[in-house]
């Protein structure tokens, strides 16, 4: 464009000249920071373009229309060029970025390491498969119970000394001490008593809580299962044949059992059943604190007072019942020194084991 002014000498800005001179300068721009300085130095208050506008003051009035027509049209071709390579440079620099922090989720660096059941649930699954290849069924009930079956029903009205051997954790729901959680997997004997007649030949697994301090051999949430056998003609000898058959089927051929006196208000006779302490094989050690024999659980003949709480006549049938920690069989299966670790979610000692 070729601009005169009258009086006051020529100024002179082509605006095709402009724009083709723009359109080469944005075309070899490569990145989006340099664009923003040929922008500013194509459209800014220093540019030609600018330049040109304040010249228009010095223009014919009658040429000032068309020739900031020119100049407007000539900065809208600009951006429009800028625009374009800017959506152009946006779009290559975002792919770029992308690609750098892509995941490669094909790459395997090592297999994946599968999830399994922990130690505990897997040896309650293996418990229950020797008791049912011995003819025994599974039953199970709440881990929340009423101070009924848990205490009463079993020969331990309120205020009955032996509560004392079981530290109750008790619910406030209802009535103060009258839900609590199960102290032992006893309470679904009576429920199975009450829903079923004899004959009766089952295990009853599940989750227990007591006050307990934790050790070596005991935890406060810990896992038990329970034995109930009701019939006719059921001895003591039964109870025991059945306790050395169990411990030889689980634990192999060289551990064994021992019973000896002990009390429980809900069986009578009772005894604690003891097995040959599988890390030290009878030796001694701290496991069982150098007896060389580890204490599994109790059992006994179920007591009359019993049967009567739950509507069988104790004249006719009879039976034994036994319960032990699964938690202390599987320590004593794997040969772990201290319980604790079962809680601790160590996954090197779970990979072990």
């Amino acid at each position: 464009m070729t601009s005169s002014a009258t009086g006051h000498g020529r100024a002179e800005l082509d605006p095709e000249a402009v724009v083709a001179s723009a359109e080469r300068r944005v075309a070899t721009v490569d990145t989006v920071a340099d664009l923003d300085d040929v922008r500013a130095e194509l459209l800014g208050k220093r540019s030609a373009l600018a330049g040109a506008r304040q010249a228009l003051a010095t223009l014919d009035p009658g040429a000032r229309p068309e020739a900031g027509r020119r100049l407007n049209d000539a900065q809208r071709r600009i951006e429009e060029l800028v625009a374009a390579r800017r959506r152009e440079l946006e779009s290559s620099e975002r792919a770029a970025r992308l690609h750098a922090e892509r995941l490669d989720l094909t790459e395997v660096v090592a297999p994946p390491v599968s999830g399994r059941l922990h130690l505990v649930e897997r040896t309650r699954d293996e418990l229950e498969d020797v008791f049912t290849g011995m003819g025994f069924v599974v039953a199970e009930g709440p881990e929340a119970e009423t101070d009924w079956y848990n205490f009463e029903a079993l020969h331990m009205p309120p205020a009955h000394p032996a509560r004392g051997m079981w530290d109750t954790l008790y619910l406030e729901l209802g009535e103060p001490e009258t839900v609590l959680l199960r102290t032992h997997t006893s309470p679904v004997q009576i429920r199975l008593m009450q829903s079923q007649g004899p004959p009766i030949y089952a295990v009853m697994p599940g989750k227990c809580f007591r006050r307990d301090t934790p050790d070596a051999r005991h935890i406060p949430t810990f896992h038990q299962v329970e034995g109930l056998v009701v019939d006719h003609g059921i001895s003591f000898a039964d109870l025991a044949g059945t306790i050395e058959t169990f411990t030889s089927a689980y634990f192999g051929s060289d551990i064994h059992a021992r019973l000896r006196p002990s009390y429980f208000p809900f069986t009578e006779p009772s005894a604690e059943f003891e097995i040959t302490c599988t890390i030290c094989k009878g030796s001694g050690c701290r496991t069982c604190s150098q007896t060389g024999w580890v204490e599994l659980g109790g059992c006994g003949m179920v007591d009359p007072a019993v049967f009567s709480a739950v509507g069988l006549d104790p004249e006719e049938w009879t039976g034994f019942a036994f319960g032990f920690g699964i938690d202390r069989c599987a320590q004593m299966r794997h040969e772990i020194p201290d319980m604790r670790v079962l809680l601790e979610n160590d996954v090197r000692i779970l990979r072990q084991i």
